[in-house]
């Protein structure tokens, strides 16, 4: 994308600096004036299913702090993760677009920047498997428009130097890079250390997650002259599943990463849920939590030891399990207080609420693909009727779905084999009433849509 400023002209490594005083010349805010522009903090769990969070019935985690965001703030029945995996959904984040506009990250990296599809694996040969710095990264929008941006956490969306956070317009990174790390030794099964602190691997002891709470807070409490913009993006409950107190002498072998019980998956998240409590902590000790916009999600729904009741579906696909996902936002003033919203929304819509919240503009020439979906709460608009597309790609593996009103149609392709579904989902939210044979025009319909859709994301790279 084009920015106000050269990419690095302006960047400020250590947010402990005080950050410009003047906006770079050109550079437009599109908004209030700094003071009256919040705090944004946008949190987001790693495989976490909607029924594995107390506000949203799950019996068996106790999740106080984000319970008490949805108390606060509004909770969402209809959101969805725009993919069933973390790399695609963090790319529509990020850009606040369709990932397939990108190219090469309709899946998830593998381990060790593994291209897993034909475009992924011909991207990695070329060493250009990761998000380029020219699609529209929020981070670098509020950065140009006068934030302090920082990520806490997980960043899988390119191994390449090139392709790391600071390249995005984030003044500071501490996290592992790719998708899957041992909470402990913070090393990917293949043996590669994955921590980092800026743009250079790092060495540092603890349990992931709380590192990730650790510097979160301490990004909070650092005094600035400006806003800031801080993404937590923990682990967890991601494999491996290792709880707080189950360090072990040696990392965890590949073969052992998908086992785990569902106590030690609820432990990881209630030590998630207690790090958000710290950050919300943190806000208030700073005398800022009245001015902070604090959103949380989950990047898909959970693999089978989470819980994604009601619905029927796991991560990796396209059923309701595997992309509808718990989500809860406050901003005091703002937003009402202990709403339940069931607006059809989606990961993108966030990213261009935040920019607005910031004062800022997307830029023309890459418009944004979601609504503004906090402005829909703020005004108290009736649910709108929204059309959704999800297309997910692995090995000969090809899974696409849209949802148009309450109708959702899904095509699974493996190889040459195609099976295809059709739901109402106002009846039948959790997917057990395929009426493929019994609605020929809405499903003709649906495919005409999902067609041109495909055309339109279609990528360049």
């Amino acid at each position: 994308m084009t920015n106000c400023v050269t990419r690095r002209q302006f960047m400020i490594r250590t947010v402990g600096l005080t950050a410009m005083t003047t906006m770079p010349a050109g550079c437009q805010l599109g908004g209030p004036s700094t003071r009256e522009r919040p705090n944004i903090i946008l949190i987001m769990a790693d495989d976490l299913g909607y029924g594995d969070v107390g506000c949203y019935g799950c019996p068996d985690i106790r999740t106080p702090a984000i319970d008490k965001i949805a108390a606060e703030g509004v909770r969402f029945t209809q959101f969805y993760s725009n993919a069933p995996e973390c790399t695609p959904t963090r790319t529509a984040l990020l850009t606040g677009r369709y990932q397939h506009r990108v190219g090469g990250l309709e899946c998830a990296l593998g381990i060790g920047n593994v291209g897993r599809y034909d475009d992924a694996i011909r991207l990695r040969e070329t060493g250009d498997l990761g998000l380029p710095i020219e699609e529209t990264a929020i981070a670098r929008i509020l950065h140009d428009s006068g934030y302090t941006t920082g990520i806490c956490g997980k960043w899988h969306l390119g191994y390449e130097p090139k392709f790391f956070p600071l390249e995005h317009g984030f003044d500071y990174w501490f996290g592992p890079i790719g998708g899957s790390v041992d909470y402990f030794h913070h090393r990917e099964y293949t043996g590669r250390p994955s921590l980092y602190l800026n743009d250079r691997p790092i060495q540092r002891e603890g349990y992931l997650t709380d590192l990730i709470t650790d510097e979160a807070v301490r990004f909070v409490a650092r005094k600035r002259g400006r806003p800031f913009f801080l993404y937590v993006a923990y682990t967890a409950p991601h494999t491996p599943y290792q709880g707080p107190n189950d360090r072990k002498p040696e990392p965890v072998p590949q073969a052992d990463y998908n086992k785990g019980s569902r106590a030690t998956f609820a432990a990881m998240v209630e030590r998630m849920d207690e790090g958000i409590g710290k950050i919300l902590h943190a806000l208030q000790n700073r005398n800022v939590a009245d001015n902070t916009l604090v959103v949380f999600m989950s990047d898909n729904g959970a693999n089978r030891t989470g819980r994604n009741l009601p619905f029927s579906g796991y991560k990796g696909n396209l059923f309701e399990g595997g992309i509808r996902v718990p989500c809860v936002a406050k901003w005091p003033g703002m937003l009402p207080s202990n709403r339940v919203s069931h607006q059809v929304c989606i990961t993108m819509d966030f990213s261009r609420s935040i920019v607005r919240a910031a004062g800022a503009k997307p830029p023309a020439h890459r418009p944004f693909d979601g609504i503004d979906i906090l402005r829909h709460i703020e005004t108290s608009e009736p649910a709108q009727e929204r059309t959704l597309f999800w297309r997910a790609r692995r090995g000969q593996r090809t899974r696409k779905a849209v949802r148009h009103g309450s109708l959702k149609y899904l095509s699974l392709r493996d190889g040459d084999d195609v099976k295809e579904h059709l739901f109402d989902l106002d009846g039948d939210p959790a997917e057990k009433h395929n009426l493929i044979g019994e609605a020929g025009q809405s499903v003709q319909q649906l495919r005409v849509l999902l067609k041109r859709w495909e055309r339109d994301v279609k990528h360049s790279r």
